[in-house]
């Protein structure tokens, strides 16, 4: 038998997971800059971002689409009520997904490129965080 959805406890894992990667990204770009995966810290602050974007539509009980798109995700988002970045912000993000991942002739990333897709990251958290019912950041909802 399957248990019953709890959507509180699935928002939680959506941050749990979207945190985990904000903070390696972070961690990353402790490295020194000869040393550093720049390409890593843009893959997590991408995953960051979309984790907490479906964070969102789980916690307004939609269907949570199998995309890694950060803009379609953002737009069903703003469908759903959140505000505080537009597609053109998160946009530059996408290239992150396979680009970071996978061997190509991909332009290089450096510091300044990495630093930018955490900061993005920071702003979807923050705005996020403060959209979301403080019950469910805590765990009692």
């Amino acid at each position: 038998m399957t248990e019953p959805r709890d959507p509180a406890r699935q928002v939680r894992q959506w941050i749990e997971k979207a945190e985990h990667d904000l903070r390696n990204a972070e961690h990353t770009l402790t490295i020194r800059d000869e040393e550093c995966p720049f390409d890593t810290v843009c893959f997590h602050a991408q995953q960051c971002v979309e984790k907490y974007l479906k964070c969102w539509l789980t916690s307004k009980q939609l269907d949570v689409p199998r995309s890694h798109d950060l803009v379609v995700l953002l737009n069903l988002a703003l469908a759903a009520g959140f505000r505080g970045a537009t597609p053109q912000d998160v946009q530059p993000l996408n290239r992150y997904t396979i680009e970071a991942r996978y061997p190509g002739d991909w332009d290089p990333i450096d510091r300044p490129e990495a630093e930018q897709a955490v900061a993005m990251a920071r702003r979807i958290r923050e705005t996020m965080r403060s959209l979301l019912p403080r019950e469910v950041l805590q765990g009692k909802g």
